[in-house]
Formats: C-alpha cells, structure tokens, sequence
C-alpha cells in the first residue's frame, strides 16, 4: 500500500520535478555553485517516467524519487535562492576575521582599541625603524671590548615606541582630511570617526609626556637635542603639501636618535662619527619610504599630495639605487672613524645585500610587494647593529 501511494505521488508531482530542480539549480542571480548535488537527473527520471506503471521497479523509484523531492523542496524553502548568502556571516569568513585580527583586537578592551591604532601598535616596523639608528649610536658609543648601555638601550627603545605614537597622532590629526580620501588610510580612527580630535589632542598630551619622563633621566645636553627633535615630529607632516621630498624630511626626523644616542653617552657629539651615521639614516630613509609611498601614489594624485614616488616615476629604481650606495658609504665612514673591527665590514656587506635586493625584486606596482620589501628593513636595521656590536667588541 506504501509503495502504491508513494507512486501515485510521484505520478502528480511530475510536473513539478523539473520546475523544482530548474529553481534550486538555476534559478537567475544564484551566481555560486549549490552545496547540494543534483539528484534528480534526466537519466534518473527518464528512467521513472519509462518504468511500466505498477510495476515493482517503478514502485520503488517513485519512493525513492519522492524522498529525494522533498528534501530538495525543504532546501528550496530554507531560503529564498535568489538571495546570495551575506559574506561576512560565512563561518570560514569568520575564522578568517579571527586569524587576520591583531592583538588589539583580540585582547584590549574596546574603549583602548582606537588609541592604540592611532599610534599603530600592531604596526611594529615603524618603531623599529625609529629605533635602530638609536640603538646603533649608543652601541657604536660603547667603550672598546664592552657591551653597550642596557638601560639607555632600553630607555631608547621605550621612547621609540612613544615617540613613533605621537609623530603617527600628530600625522593622523592634520591629514584626517585626506586620509578618508585615501583608501589605505580611510580607516585610521580620525578619517573614520573612532576618535575625535579633542580625544587625540588629549592623547598625544599623554604620550608627550611620558616621553618628557624618559627625557629627564638623559644628561643635560641630550635633553636639549632630544627636545629640539619636536619641531621636526610636528612639521613634518606638512611636508607632503609643500615639497614632493617629505620622505627627506622624515629621515632628519626619524634618525635623529643617532645623534641622540651618542650624546646620551658621551654628553656629546663627534662629528667625525655621528655625522655620517645620521646620514646613513636619512639616505635610508629615503630608499624604504619611497618604495612605501608607492602604495598610495594613484590616491597621491587624486588628492593632491606629493612625494618622492611621484617625483621619482619610473626612474625611482635608479634613485634609490644611488641612495643605497650612500646609505652603504656613509657606515662605512662612520665605522671606520669609529675604529670597529672587521665583524662590523662583515655584516655592513650583509646588509647591503638586504638593501641590494629590495631595490632589485621590489614591484613598484605591486602595493603588497612594496609593502613587505618595506617591513624587511627592520632587518636591515638589526645586521647594522650587529655589526657594529660584533666590531665593538672585537676591538
């Protein structure tokens, strides 16, 4: 009795197995391939439909044929087909959200989240950047045969990070017009609204700050250099209005601690010494910040901004070549005059390798190739300073 209801059901659902099949499978706008196989097949139901009516074969396909309809129809009604699923609700979307998630996001609590983006916390390489010439200087300052200063390095190291946060607060306040505008940037707290500019004024009070704390424990005449810096911290960001060469001014600014270290030390400065380090900086600079300013070089244009990736063009790989090379000269200058010892040549070669080979595999068009030949300067940074430690105490 089963079997013979079940194929009469089969008999009046006929015209509608393949109107069914036809608006689960390829129904318009349903763009992405159906997590369910078809199961209602022309060959499957040609063979129902030829199959002598009250036959046990036939009985026993139309059962089989109208349990399978049914799940497709509960498919059909789960969901309107025409309606792509939202992305984001995708649980392996979700997973992925989770693993590209910084540290910020998982572990601070929300009303911290956007003061920590402002000074790009789970951005690392631009405090490395501001710290490495720090670090060079006060290890190059060390007496012969002996370790540097532990506690100035990590005086340095802290001001880095403070440093770096209130140069990125003072960037972000005045070009939050032009970062919505820019669409690398247009999620930064201020372009985005997460914070206001009386909240980041307050902030970067807080972060000047502690910084004056670390100041104050540096000798007298570094506290006037260190404080000198500032004006540098605050005008730099208007460079990129003014001149196509803020990448220049951001190396005076950002290496500024190779005087500051060595004065930190030595209460003073040896120009013979600290001079071609600074310098070394700065042509440094100028090699990974043009390679960075190529990301945004299309948004430049539309906006108004200018640097030395658009002054450069198609010619950048020949000035940063020729930057590289003063980069290289310049510590080797400064080691020589320093009287390291060869473990110094040693590592400065390995270096100039490193610097060799992002100005020659770099895709300047390629936003994500700039990006990650940019982030390998924090090892450029760490051979330098291995080298002059290494010939520090070899000598």
């Amino acid at each position: 009795m089963a079997l013979l209801l079940a194929s009469r059901a089969a008999r009046r659902l006929r015209p509608q197995c393949w109107a069914s099949a036809a608006t689960v499978f390829f129904a318009p706008g349903h763009r992405k391939p159906s997590p369910i196989k078809p199961i209602l097949s022309p060959k499957t139901l040609g063979t129902l439909f030829s199959a002598p009516i009250g036959s046990p074969g036939y009985h026993l396909l139309a059962l089989r044929q109208t349990l399978s309809l049914a799940s497709i129809t509960s498919f059909s009604s789960s969901g309107n087909p025409n309606k792509e699923e939202d992305e984001d609700e995708k649980p392996w979307n979700r997973r992925s959200a989770v693993s590209n998630s910084s540290w910020i996001d998982l572990y601070l609590p929300d009303s911290l989240r956007p003061y920590a983006l402002l000074a790009r916390l789970d951005k690392p390489i631009g405090t490395w950047l501001l710290a490495w010439p720090c670090f060079w200087s006060i290890t190059m300052a060390a007496q012969p045969g002996e370790y540097p200063d532990l506690k100035m390095l990590a005086l340095f190291g802290c001001g880095a990070v403070l440093l770096r946060g209130a140069g990125c607060t003072v960037n972000d306040l005045l070009d939050r017009d032009i970062d919505v505008k820019v669409e690398r940037t247009k999620h930064r707290p201020f372009a985005s609204g997460l914070l206001t500019p009386y909240q980041g004024v307050g902030f970067l009070g807080v972060q000047l700050l502690l910084g004056l704390g670390i100041l104050l424990q540096l000798n007298n005449y570094s506290q006037i250099l260190g404080a000198s810096s500032l004006l540098l911290v605050f005008s730099y960001p208007l460079m990129k209005r003014l001149t196509f060469w803020p990448q220049a001014y951001l190396g005076l600014t950002f290496n500024w601690g190779a005087l500051l270290g060595w004065a930190a030390i030595k209460g003073n400065l040896d120009p013979a010494i600290v001079l071609p380090l600074y310098s070394s900086g700065v042509f440094w600079t100028l090699v990974y910040d043009t390679i960075y300013a190529h990301q945004d070089k299309e948004d430049d244009l539309k906006v108004g901004v200018k640097s030395t990736a658009l002054r450069f063009g198609v010619l950048t790989k020949n000035w940063i070549s020729g930057f590289g090379i003063a980069c290289i000269g310049s510590l080797f200058v400064s080691g020589f005059n320093a009287e390291l010892a060869w473990p110094y040549y040693l590592f400065l070669t390995s270096a100039a390798g490193q610097l060799g080979w992002q100005i020659l595999t770099v895709d300047l068009f390629d936003h994500s190739d700039c990006n990650r030949k940019f982030v390998s300067n924090k090892w450029f940074g760490a051979l330098v300073f291995s080298g002059i430690l290494l010939g520090r105490l070899a000598s």
